[in-house]
């Protein structure tokens, strides 16, 4: 029985309608090399999402390959609890170093996870049990932004506000203040008329009402508000929403003025994708909790992390009968083969792919994906360093979206396959972000093969 078959009779796949998928012929990948996966059948597509979101330098990286096998044959994982190794102690000075732009990073503290989910969830955790240690008891509510989406654990759900992927869930979810996501291109004040092209804004001038709304549910909450939670500059999930710039650094300022912490998730935002190595140095923003998965070994092992101040760790300092441990844990912390693989991945972004070339290749990206606005149907092109978002409409002028039983944006991204690209939709909006080693080339056979497969599905009248 060839995989196919048994992926059909035997696998629940996430995010998919079994029935629907049980009906259909899977695409079993069988090898990559760079930014191309090869399926079963020999035939090669380009990897347009970065395997979801988290290759960055390509898959077979020798330098990844390599870091894993010799670190293979020495032992591939030992418990974190009780005792440590020579691997996860040097990843994690050299992300504090990363994260703080410091060779001397003291005080902050990084606790390993093995997805982002558990980054989040390990946070809010932190978050709450430190609030409680500190006799702030009273600081229990986290604020965050509409159509946020933080992971599928029951706390990454609670601060998320996405009714696709929530809704099943509200009850066993705890409750926190959401606040207006700053969405600019559905922005309910906005009343400029759309625009086309490249340099197109809108044409009203922004008095960051989604900054009023947030500091008006920080002030309502008072000292009940705890901390403030947010996918920095792209939330990715809500549909690749670029946030105008600004609006972190404003968020930032209000959270301190009310002693309020910051927790960023960084997840999909990390690790080069926005042009900067986290996004919210874009900003000069430091985040009192920040939450990594995904791109941290460069697309090659679950691992993620929660880098957390010293402020919030000194809440856990004490002796042993005063019962301040932070009392959560994951069989699979400090992975060694893991970190192996995310070290190498660091340093290929001080090397092989450092900043200015992700911000060079985004920007060829960006260039190239003007063509879209030739569609009558496209209501909005986005970019953000290597990520690329195309939101597809059924009324321009109005914005109007298509209905949801269409599913416009799954049946382009399907059709992309036919254009030998792999890419996969947020709803309406469709998605590019290949990894960094991607080539100029393949950066244009990708917009090229999007483009004929909205063009196939959406006609351009």
């Amino acid at each position: 029985m060839d995989s196919a078959e048994l992926d059909k009779r035997h696998v629940w796949h996430p995010f998919t309608q079994m029935r629907e998928w049980n009906a259909g012929e899977p695409l079993v990948i069988v090898e990559a090399e760079g930014a191309v996966l090869r399926d079963a059948q020999g035939f090669e597509y380009l990897d347009g999402n970065s395997s979801i979101w988290t290759n960055l330098h390509g898959h077979r990286r020798a330098e990844i390959d390599g870091a894993i096998r010799e670190q293979l044959g020495r032992v591939a994982h030992t418990s974190f609890l009780g005792l440590t190794n020579d691997v996860a102690p040097q990843f994690a000075f050299e992300l504090l170093r990363a994260i703080t732009r410091s060779d001397t990073p003291e005080g902050w503290r990084v606790f390993f996870s093995d997805d982002g989910s558990t980054a989040v969830e390990a946070g809010l955790k932190m978050i709450h049990q430190a609030r409680q240690q500190r006799g702030e008891k009273e600081r229990r509510v986290f604020v965050s932004l509409g159509a946020g989406y933080h992971g599928d654990t029951v706390g990454a759900m609670s601060v998320g506000h996405s009714t696709v992927f929530h809704s099943a869930y509200r009850g066993l979810m705890f409750g926190s203040r959401e606040v207006m996501s700053p969405a600019c291109y559905r922005c309910p004040f906005n009343r400029a008329a759309p625009e086309r092209g490249m340099d197109a804004r809108l044409s009203r001038k922004c008095e960051w009402e989604c900054v009023g709304a947030a500091a008006k549910a920080l002030d309502d909450l008072g000292d009940a508000a705890s901390a403030f939670v947010m996918e920095p500059r792209v939330q990715g999930a809500a549909g690749m929403t670029m946030h105008a710039h600004g609006y972190l650094s404003r968020i930032a300022a209000l959270c301190r003025e009310r002693g309020v912490w910051l927790m960023l998730d960084e997840v999909m935002t990390g690790f080069g994708r926005t042009g900067a190595m986290f996004a919210c140095q874009h900003e000069g923003v430091m985040p009192d909790v920040l939450a990594l998965g995904k791109g941290i070994t460069g697309g090659y092992l679950p691992l993620a992390a929660t880098v957390a101040s010293a402020e919030i760790f000194a809440a856990f300092d004490g002796e042993h009968s005063e019962w301040r441990t932070f009392f959560h844990g994951h069989s699979y912390s400090g992975n060694q083969l893991g970190c192996a693989a995310a070290l190498a991945s660091l340093r290929l972004l001080g090397t092989v792919h450092p900043m200015a070339h992700v911000r060079s290749r985004g920007e060829f990206l960006r260039v190239l994906a003007q063509k879209f606005w030739e569609h009558p149907n496209v209501g909005d092109v986005r970019c953000e360093g290597m990520i690329c978002a195309i939101e597809i409409v059924e009324d321009f002028v109005t914005r109007r979206r298509f209905p949801a039983e269409n599913r416009t944006g799954f049946r382009v991204s399907e059709a992309a396959r036919k254009h030998w690209l792999i890419t996969r939709c947020v709803g309406d909006v469709l998605v590019l972000m290949p990894p960094y080693c991607v080539s100029e080339e393949q950066l244009a056979q990708a917009v090229d093969g999007l483009w004929r497969a909205l063009c196939g599905v959406v006609p351009a009248k």
